[in-house]
């Protein structure tokens, strides 16, 4: 039984997907936050691909996180990508039961879903989608991330100190978010 609950806002970007003649480089990240003793622990994470898409890094943000958790968590994970949520509360349960096969050809991605499994085995983990670009600031502030690493191909190399504390004030800075409570318990 998992002894921690972890939140975990993830998404992902792929910068120039309008183009089919060159590079098309990416980014997943992921705002990952734990409740403990009255207040919130937030650390980030984020990686980069120089040539992926965006299904690829949906995928990725997940295994990202789940590798990086050291012990078995029940994890609450966030993302605005129908595409990862569908594939793992309704789709992979198929798959799994046909061997890993789908009846409309070769499941995309096969790898990263397989590898995703492995990681989903060790947590329990519920997912959750939200409209992205819809005013969730922990999803605009992921998305901030992802777009970041896409733009300067960069690894976090691991769970980093969060930067949502600063970013959330910028932002209310600009009038957005004033009615958000960061502080609020899950």
């Amino acid at each position: 039984m998992p002894d921690r609950i972890v939140h975990v806002h993830a998404d992902e970007s792929c910068l120039g997907n309008q183009f089919k003649d060159r590079a098309t480089p990416g980014g997943a990240a992921g705002l990952v936050e734990l409740w403990h003793a009255g207040a919130w622990e937030r650390r980030d994470y984020w990686i980069s691909e120089a040539d992926t898409t965006n299904n690829r890094m949906a995928i990725r943000s997940a295994i990202e996180v789940l590798h990086l958790l050291t012990r078995s968590c029940s994890v609450r994970f966030v993302s605005d990508s129908q595409y990862l949520v569908k594939g793992v509360a309704e789709w992979m349960p198929g798959w799994k039961r046909r061997g890993w096969k789908r009846k409309a050809g070769p499941i995309e991605n096969l790898e990263l879903w397989q590898t995703l499994d492995r990681e989903l085995a060790r947590h329990e983990v519920r997912t959750e989608w939200v409209r992205g670009h819809a005013g969730h600031p922990r999803n605009e502030y992921a998305n901030d991330l992802a777009v970041a690493a896409a733009k300067g191909r960069t690894q976090s190399g691991g769970f980093v100190p969060s930067g949502f504390d600063r970013w959330l004030e910028e932002q209310r800075e600009k009038g957005k978010y004033l009615d958000f409570f960061e502080f609020e318990g899950p």
